[in-house]
């Protein structure tokens, strides 16, 4: 709750369309096992790769079916024919998914492969379904024998009944009884609608009367044997309807199993799709994970600040810091609203969503650990319930952080000490701190206390950083500067706002000289370390601009020869657009494997990954065996190619018939397939002999 991972849930549950997926984002806890969270990354990874080269899954339909599974756990339960067809998409949509991955989706996707590995595609489902049912769910005439033969006497019965009916409403319509409804259906009987004082002129038996009783409904007597019949029959159709869904009821439950886990395995992609469509939306990336405790985070966002500061057009500045076994506790110090808690709950917040399995926005060459224990103290956690104050509450979460701290620990504590006494606190605070240290806990404190910001050259494992400020416009600058103390720039702001200068001056001499010299010595050391990173930024941008400049030069001097070089190139191997774009696509696929090989552990996989993408190789061997062979049997002609003349098609050098001429195209018989082949791809050949 202090670093609003139950905001980061609720737009992850934004994302779902099942209630599974729904109910697995509001369940969302951390996992400590480095295994299980790399796969969860993968997987998120691999279907934000998906989206992003608009590559299709198969997982469309919403489907949340508990309701109709756990009635087919209930023995003599029965279906509906919609929900059968529920079912049925079900069923479907796992076949999709299955047909998906081919043997290279296999490899390139392996972690969203994994989720059905242990599963297979049941067509019994569907068929079984399809037998009894149409398209609309209604059982189908052919279902049984039985209800063929009621179904078409029913036809037959409803016929008779409609000719006689019709020839009734004929006869009364003349003698001019006849309401403006006509006819109707009331009790399940076909009647008609006379007018209420003439309803003693018809024979038959009345079956009610509107509400202005005006008009009375009567089933003639003509009518009431077929009437009798059709009621019979349709009973007879209800029953056998309900024994053929029954029976396919218990068909059904013998595949519940397996339907539960189709059910399951749609409920987690719609899971990870959430997750893939929160990363593209926060910048999410997978950085490389690593088996020892580490924080080594390159443009960290916060999530949430991201997603604010995006809606308000304003930026947001990332944060680059790393603790390692030598240095794992970072002491933050600065002036406040300087964007100390917010550096402190970036970097909490994305650990957190990382144990998760969320991608995390950061850029993908940070590094991060998996901690057993994740600590934190921010803010103001005053007890009601024991009647605590905000120090007592802060000391004894500061006792439990001491008791069961180790090396597998990152804390949080936001204003470390605060609430005290400055000097009881301070001391309390150091000893706090050389504890963690002592323990090598993994961590990060905010503080305004002197004897805290000196602590990083007494005690190892303690390394100091400050929040940038602009001294001169009096503004944060949002930016966090690792190995040096920060001041609190008190009077400074003091000044700034205009306050009596007699007042500040007093202040300064209620303060400890020592102390005063040590923040205005804190204070010039990050303004000058301010002006030296400006103008190592101007001196950076000047080199750039040269080295620019002097490329700029070197391609016009050698434009001509470069464009020379590049049409021989071209004339030499001719080159085609399609071989262009796929090497271009030939270098991203190699990149991203290069990127997977450093990252992952498992080499073997990253292998298969490779020789699935150079399979080509072998396919070009192929084509040239092929191109050698057509050479020796044939000679290339110029000419006007007609219907039936041999050619070759220059694209895979196959030869064969023209059998017809199109606008720019020509259908081409390669033994006993019809080839639709563009013009500018063909050549007339002939055999050698016969040139010879």
């Amino acid at each position: 709750m202090q670093l609003e991972f139950d905001k980061v849930k609720v737009l992850l549950q934004e994302h779902c369309k099942t209630e599974l997926g729904k109910q697995m984002a509001e369940e969302l806890r951390l996992h400590t096992h480095i295994d299980y969270v790399k796969t969860a990354l993968q997987q998120a990874h691999e279907y934000k790769q998906l989206v992003l080269i608009q590559q299709h899954f198969p997982n469309d339909h919403v489907l949340n079916l508990k309701q109709e599974l756990r009635l087919l756990e209930i023995q003599g339960a029965v279906l509906a024919g919609e929900q059968f067809m529920q079912l049925r998409k079900l069923a479907e949509s796992m076949n999709s998914i299955v047909r998906f991955f081919d043997t290279d989706r296999r490899v390139t996707y392996w972690g969203l492969y994994s989720l059905i590995k242990e599963t297979h595609y049941e067509k019994k489902i569907v068929s079984q379904i399809d037998e009894v049912l149409d398209e609309t769910g209604q059982v189908r005439d052919n279902a049984t024998p039985e209800l063929a033969k009621i179904r078409t006497n029913l036809f037959r019965k409803r016929t008779e009944l409609r000719r006689v009916f019709d020839r009734i409403l004929g006869k009364l319509q003349k003698q001019g009884y006849l309401a403006d409804i006509e006819e109707s259906f009331l009790n399940g009987r076909r009647v008609v609608a006379i007018f209420a004082e003439q309803k003693r002129m018809v024979k038959g038996i009345l079956h009610g009367e509107s509400d202005t009783r005006r008009t009375a409904f009567l089933e003639p007597e003509e009518t009431i044997q077929l009437n009798n019949e059709v009621f019979s029959l349709e009973r007879d159709e209800q029953r056998e309807v309900y024994a053929i869904l029954k029976n396919l009821t218990a068909e059904m439950a013998r595949h519940q199993g397996l339907l539960q886990q189709y059910h399951t395995i749609l409920g987690i992609y719609d899971f990870i799709r959430a997750k893939a469509r929160l990363a593209l939306d926060i910048n999410g990336n997978y950085p490389m994970l690593v088996p020892h405790a580490q924080v080594h985070l390159v443009e960290a966002y916060h999530p949430l600040l991201l997603l604010y500061n995006r809606k308000q057009g304003k930026p947001t500045i990332p944060v680059n810091m790393t603790l390692n076994k030598d240095n794992h506790i970072l002491v933050i110090s600065g002036p406040n609203a300087g964007g100390k808690t917010v550096t402190l709950k970036t970097v909490g917040l994305i650990q957190l969503m990382l144990q998760a399995g969320l991608l995390v926005p950061v850029h993908p060459s940070s590094q991060l650990g998996i901690f057993r224990n994740l600590m934190i103290h921010i803010g103001d956690t005053q007890s009601l319930e024991f009647e605590l104050s905000t120090y007592s509450s802060h000391l004894k979460n500061m006792k439990y952080f001491m008791e069961n701290a180790n090396g597998k620990t990152l804390f949080f504590i936001d204003e470390l000490g605060s609430g005290s006494d400055p000097n009881l606190g301070g001391a309390f605070a150091e000893v706090i701190m050389e504890e963690l240290a002592r323990k090598h806990a993994f961590g990060i404190v905010t503080t305004h206390y002197l004897n805290l910001k000196i602590m990083a050259g007494k005690v190892k494992g303690i390394v100091n950083a400050a929040m940038g400020f602009d001294e001169e416009n009096l503004l944060p600058m949002y930016k966090l500067l690792i190995g040096k103390p920060g001041s609190s720039y008190t009077f400074s702001i003091a000044q700034r706002i205009g306050m009596d200068p007699a007042l500040i001056n007093r202040a300064r001499k209620l303060v400890d000289d020592g102390h005063f010299r040590l923040d205005k010595l804190l204070n010039k050391a990050e303004q000058d370390l301010q002006k030296v990173e400006s103008k190592e930024k101007e001196l950076q941008k000047l080199l750039k601009e040269n080295e620019r400049l002097k490329k700029e030069y070197e391609i016009l001097s050698d434009k001509e020869r470069v464009q020379q070089q590049y049409t021989l190139l071209k004339l030499q191997n001719k080159i085609r657009e399609e071989e262009i774009i796929y090497l271009k696509d030939m270098e991203r696929k190699l990149k991203q494997i290069v990127f997977e090989w450093k990252r992952t552990d498992d080499k073997a996989k990253v292998i298969k990954q490779a020789e699935a993408l150079l399979f080509r190789k072998k396919e070009k061997s192929i084509n040239e065996k092929l191109q050698k062979k057509v050479q020796d049997k044939f000679v290339e002609l110029a000419g006007e190619i007609k219907v039936g003349d041999r050619v070759k098609i220059r694209t895979n050098n196959q030869v064969g018939k023209v059998t017809e001429l199109r606008n720019k195209s020509a259908i081409v018989q390669i033994g006993n397939i019809p080839i639709n082949v563009k013009m500018s791809d063909l050549v007339l050949v002939q055999e050698r002999q016969k040139v010879e």
